[in-house]
């Protein structure tokens, strides 16, 4: 049975460009990284060459869960992969959505920094659960898509 999520991960071509994407820019607190080119990685990964370079990230606000991180991104140094196409239809695609308390100004904050948007301002939600909150996706270093959302007030009042 599961009881719980361990972790998110996502492979990068670059770690310390992505490093710098998540931690500096976003603001994960970066909790540990680590080179694997050992015999248990090897066989865990199912490549007799496998180098890896790993990160781990929490978000700062938030106790990290049993693993210690939420968020893993993971480089290849061997075998080395071939760039896939993220896009968000695209079968096996991923997308890691963050939560925040005010769209827009964390919008402008990140447009000003460089980030890449996929709409030219928040989405205000029309329909379904969120009716009434705000979401946009924006892309990192390797096209892999990412979203903040600003949920409705309702979603944030406990019920009884």
């Amino acid at each position: 049975m599961l009881v719980d999520v361990w972790h998110f991960s996502f492979t990068v071509s670059d770690i310390e460009q992505s490093i710098a994407l998540y931690r500096d820019v976003l603001g994960m607190e970066l909790q540990h990284t680590q080179e694997q080119a050992n015999a248990y990685t090897r066989k865990f990964v199912g490549y007799p060459d496998a180098h890896l370079k790993v990160a781990q990230f929490k978000l700062s606000a938030k106790a990290p869960p049993l693993s210690g991180h939420i968020l893993e991104l993971v480089e290849y140094v061997a075998p080395q992969g071939v760039k896939v196409d993220t896009a968000t239809p695209n079968p096996g695609t991923a997308h890691l959505a963050f939560q925040v308390d005010d769209i827009h100004a964390e919008f402008a904050r990140l447009r000003s920094l460089g980030v890449r948007f996929r709409s030219e301002e928040p989405i205000a939600i029309e329909a379904g659960i969120n009716r009434g909150g705000y979401t946009c996706y924006f892309l990192d270093p390797d096209d892999i898509t990412l979203e903040i959302i600003q949920p409705p007030a309702h979603r944030l009042t406990p019920t009884d």
